[in-house]
């Protein structure tokens, strides 16, 4: 690893920031989550062509998600192995989304930049937890 790399995952301010990030990303899911999935008629009409496992993932993700910003910012390891448990099953659930969208079933254009977003996010979020709570120098 360079010095760049060992500072920058030494400081605890990285992980700060992105438990804060993934804090903030869990509160908002649950709330999209929940507004689609208990909501009024109205809302889940206005969603659009939702894709039910996809929704329900990430609805019960965004309490994994408060659950490692917490453990993140207190720099607790299992937090990193949450981090990297959310990371890896939204890799496979937007794996799963697109063979659904191969199998010619409907979608919305928006939930692959969401979960592009999500999955991109949570790997940035379990490899600085790697690096900054697990590593042995």
């Amino acid at each position: 690893m360079n010095a760049a790399c060992s500072k920058f995952c030494k400081s605890p301010r990285p992980l700060q920031v992105l438990s804060v990030v993934g804090l903030i990303f869990g509160a908002a899911t649950i709330v999209s989550g929940g507004q689609v999935i208990f909501g009024p008629e109205e809302k889940r009409i206005a969603v659009g062509a939702s894709v039910p496992f996809v929704v329900w993932f990430n609805f019960l993700a965004g309490f994994a998600y408060l659950a490692a910003a917490v453990g993140l910012f207190r720099r607790a390891k299992w937090g990193a192995y949450l981090a990297m448990a959310i990371a890896a099953a939204t890799a496979v659930t937007f794996a799963a989304f697109g063979v659904h969208i191969l199998m010619g079933e409907a979608f919305e254009a928006r939930t692959v930049g969401a979960m592009t977003l999500r999955t991109g996010v949570w790997l940035v979020i379990a490899c600085v937890a790697r690096h900054s709570l697990l590593r042995q120098e």
